[in-house]
């Protein structure tokens, strides 16, 4: 019996410790790309740059992250993910870790196109690991959970950033993030497993891959996935700036509202993968969060008192991401499980060509008319037209069920 009992509680430490592990890694490197959007006004101000160059800035490492998405999720399918995973992190840690020694634009954003490089390793992968830790019904709990990871450092790195930037810099701190990033990394090396095979997993052939990326669910998903990240990106990177500039208060305020921000975003994640998985309906999901996101976008140029602005900012901030593990598990209810990383690579390759999009596009949008507001309302709108996406999806006949 003492046998049976230890036996057991090995199994449970096995997915509990990778898990944490796991999200803890994520959690780690999200900060870099947290801290840059945080301190983007005092860069934009040392290193001498307009919006639109910040606007680059952030375009330039979504844009190879977005074009690398479809080989990251074909080489997660096809080698040990826990190996890319480390890989993708180690590189994404120094090149955070080097951009705080650089003076230079143009070096600056060669910095962050080839860190979007490393950070492509780290997505596919990493959803893979954490996925296969869970049961086949807990598949969009588990993808919510791997995200919250990054939603939580968000709320550590906005409530005491702005209180840290003074004494040490956005330098100093840039590099505080890269080095406790690697630290992790080294644990997770150590001690964590590679992800558990499936029993009736094959690499992906150029066939297979034809194949899953011609279904039409998968194409309507990667629509949803594009509007899903430009509104991420767009509002984490340019929601201080937008209260700073646009609203006029300061860089501590700017923070604290980023911070409640991301307190209600790093739960939500979780809970909507936990709700699609316990109901069983991702798509209403979906639906409710467009529909909400849509309407409190498009609020937000009109509100100005602080109160308000903070309430519509978190009631944002729930449905900001409570669709990522039903969105990333919608398509595999049509095609089948067999390839979880080539599907999921595409996905985010969608997601990120929007966050390429919108991670720019505020930026010009500001340029033009001095202000965020029309850069909002294209939100909104992509919103609304997602959510009509979500209706046609949820039209089209299931041919597959989840393997």
């Amino acid at each position: 019996m003492a046998t049976e009992t230890a036996a057991s509680a090995s199994r449970t430490r096995g997915p509990v410790l990778n898990s944490t592990l796991i999200v803890v890694c994520q959690s780690m490197q999200a900060l870099a790309f947290g801290g840059i959007a945080l301190f983007l006004p005092l860069i934009r101000e040392d290193i001498g740059i307009s919006p639109s160059q910040a606007g680059l800035l952030a375009a330039a490492g979504t844009f190879t992250y977005a074009l690398m998405q479809i080989p990251s999720g074909y080489l997660a399918d096809r080698f040990d993910p826990k190996r890319l995973f480390v890989v993708g992190l180690l590189g994404t840690n120094l090149l955070s870790l080097t951009f705080a020694l650089l003076d230079s634009f143009g070096w600056l954003v060669a910095n962050q196109a080839v860190s979007g490089i490393f950070r492509s390793l780290v997505f596919a992968p990493g959803l893979l690991l954490i996925s296969r830790q869970f049961r086949a019904d807990r598949r969009a709990t588990a993808m919510g959970l791997y995200v919250a990871g990054g939603f939580s450092s968000n709320i550590l790195l906005n409530a005491l950033g702005p209180a840290l930037v003074g004494p040490l810099g956005w330098r100093w701190l840039l590099i505080l993030f890269a080095a406790s990033g690697i630290l992790v990394l080294l644990a997770f090396a150590r001690l964590g497993d590679s992800a558990p095979p499936k029993a009736d997993a094959r690499p992906p052939t150029w066939a297979d891959a034809r194949e899953l990326l011609a279904h039409r669910a998968v194409w309507l998903a990667g629509f949803i996935q594009f509007v899903r990240l430009a509104v991420v990106t767009g509002m984490a990177f340019w929601l201080p700036s937008l209260i700073v500039e646009d609203k006029g208060y300061p860089l501590g305020v700017a923070g604290a509202v980023v911070a409640v921000g991301a307190a209600v975003t790093a739960p939500s994640n979780f809970l909507g993968g936990w709700l699609s998985d316990r109901l069983g309906r991702p798509l209403a999901v979906i639906g409710i969060s467009l529909t909400m996101l849509a309407v409190t976008i498009f609020l937000i140029p009109f509100v100005d008192a602080l109160p308000v602005l903070i309430a519509v900012i978190a009631v944002n901030s729930v449905f900001l991401q409570l669709y990522f593990g039903p969105l990333f598990a919608v398509p595999l209810q049509y095609v089948g499980t067999a390839n979880t990383g080539l599907v999921t690579g595409f996905s985010n390759f969608c997601a990120n060509l929007g966050g390429v999009a919108f991670a720019f596009g505020l930026g010009a949008f500001k340029d033009a008319t001095g202000s965020f507001d029309a850069g909002l309302w294209a939100l909104a709108g992509l919103c609304t037209a997602a959510l009509a996406v979500t209706w046609l999806i949820s039209r089209l006949p299931t041919e597959k069920t989840p393997r």
